[in-house]
């Protein structure tokens, strides 16, 4: 295939309605295994993509002053059964700039896929930057997905980032994101993921608060069936005066499924304040119990449950609000 024939097969294996992604006032990159296959920029958007012998290194840069209004489209992906593919990011926000990057990662048919990311991301002062990242995967849950980034909030700046993966099987996932956050900016990342089989998910994430009145959030709601296991471990440290921050993990355990959360919290300014909740159990009978009242049965309400667990959202303004 030409490389406008995999950029297209790449979208089609989203399952999605992909329709506006064709139209001009957008931009997107596809990158297929280690080669850009589709590039189209708009204004205040400048990427350098270089191809190497194992991986792409990409610069994307958001030019300061500039309000991107459509979503940046990024799809990464590997249609063949077997296959590498690393990425290398380098993601800078300049100051005053706001964009939001929606990011498919796409493995329909792996078997033995491996998905190596590494990213340094930096916000620069009173620039808005959004990455949410949806994962597409069959059934098999032959993945390995490796995401790591290393993220810089500066002064005012707003960061947030979304990771979901709810259909096929996760296969091995190994998250790990570090966040240094200045004075009076907002971070918030959450992870939404369903793992079956014999998914493995480790989910690793840091938020350092170290500016005056600096606000964090991270998020997790794992569900896990069958033989599936999550490690999941999110730190938050509060070092600058007035800076808040919240922890919330929360895992569905279905059969022979495992589930272990560390939230940890710290603060090291008197004036600071940090919460952080973590619930790990079954679906709830009550609900269980009044949805199959309704005519489902066990598995069709268990799911609908789970569904709910991952479809919900708090936007970190509420969350803070009800700390205060």
């Amino acid at each position: 295939m030409n490389n406008s024939d995999t950029a297209l097969e790449l979208l089609k294996s989203l399952g999605i309605d992909i329709g506006h992604v064709f139209t001009e006032d957008v931009a997107k990159i596809q990158v297929h295994q280690n080669k850009v296959v589709g590039l189209h920029l708009v204004p205040g958007l400048r990427v350098q993509a270089d191809e190497m012998k194992d991986g792409i290194e990409a610069e994307i840069l958001i030019e300061k002053g500039m309000k991107i209004e459509k979503p940046i489209h990024i799809c990464f992906g590997v249609l063949p059964e077997e296959g590498l593919q690393k990425v290398k990011l380098h993601i800078r926000a300049q100051e005053e700039s706001k964009a939001m990057i929606l990011a498919h990662c796409t493995f329909p048919n792996a078997r033995q896929v491996k998905h190596i990311m590494d990213a340094d991301i930096e916000i620069e002062h009173n620039a808005h930057y959004a990455y949410f990242e949806r994962h597409v995967h069959g059934p098999k849950g032959g993945v390995d997905v490796i995401p790591n980034a290393k993220v810089h909030v500066q002064e005012g700046a707003e960061f947030s980032t979304e990771f979901e993966l709810i259909k096929g099987s996760a296969g091995n996932i190994e998250f790990q994101y570090e966040v240094n956050a200045e004075a009076q900016s907002k971070t918030e990342m959450t992870a939404r993921i369903s793992g079956t089989n014999n998914d493995q998910i480790r989910l690793h994430e840091t938020v350092r608060l170290l500016g005056e009145y600096s606000m964090g959030v991270i998020v997790s709601h794992i569900a896990l069936k069958q033989y599936a296991i999550a490690d999941i471990e999110n730190t938050l440290v509060a070092h600058a005066p007035f800076s808040r921050g919240h922890v919330d993990c929360k895992e569905i355990v279905v059969g022979n499924a495992q589930a272990k959360a560390v939230p940890t919290v710290l603060v090291k300014n008197p004036t600071a304040h940090v919460t952080h909740e973590a619930a790990i159990g079954s679906v709830d009978a009550k609900q269980l119990v009044t949805l199959m009242a309704h005519g489902l049965n066990e598995d069709e309400a268990t799911d609908l449950i789970i569904e709910g667990l991952l479809s919900k959202k708090q936007n970190w303004q509420n969350m803070i609000k009800e700390m205060e």
